[in-house]
């Protein structure tokens, strides 16, 4: 548990941090501290975390928790999945500093882009993701690959970076008006 009992978790760890905005982070389904003030809320920041994992090792003194085999977490109708996820706690253990995915690196955006890489690192206080390794984000058939993007969640903007060997490649597809008529699906709802 987060600031209290050490938990060493075994097949189908589920348990809860404090929420991280953004692509999901780690967490589990336990009483979680929750953010106080105005505007708590309004941002996302304070939605639950929750994360499947085979294993989960807290690591109290160090503010880490580590979940391993078949990482699924979920914030905030994004979804993310991984082999490995790192959590990085604040001093207090009260809320996710940042998280480090590794391992076939997959994510799924509330707005429905999908993102892959080798490594995915989240930064709550930037509210940033970033992707490394043959990076490669889409949505719909429109898709943008490059060695790392990095997305900067409240602003809606990304930054994409090729690598010594290969360049930034983008492919983007007109819409119809057919399809620019069409209502967009609501947020999570990604077909």
């Amino acid at each position: 548990m987060v600031g209290g009992d050490a938990v060493d978790g075994g097949v189908g760890a589920d348990r809860a941090l404090p929420a991280p905005a953004g692509p999901p982070a780690a967490t589990a389904q336990s009483p979680a501290p929750r953010p106080e003030g105005p505007g708590a809320s309004q941002d996302g920041r304070s939605a639950p975390v929750t994360v499947d994992a085979d294993q989960l090792e807290n690591l109290q003194k160090e503010g880490l928790v580590v979940f391993t085999g078949n990482v699924v977490a979920n914030q905030n109708s994004s979804t993310q999945y991984a082999d490995r996820m790192e959590v990085y706690l604040d001093d207090k253990g009260n809320r996710i500093v940042r998280t480090v995915s590794t391992g076939n690196v997959r994510i799924i955006t509330k707005d429905c882009r999908t993102g892959t890489a080798k490594r995915a690192e989240y930064y709550d206080a930037e509210q940033r993701v970033v992707l490394i390794g043959s990076a490669r984000v889409w949505r719909d058939d429109n898709v943008v690959t490059g060695e790392r993007i990095t997305i900067y969640l409240a602003e809606d903007r990304s930054v994409v970076e090729g690598g010594q060997q290969e360049r930034v490649k983008a492919v983007f597809y007109p819409k119809s008006q057919d399809e620019a008529a069409r209502p967009k699906a609501p947020a999570g709802q990604c077909s």
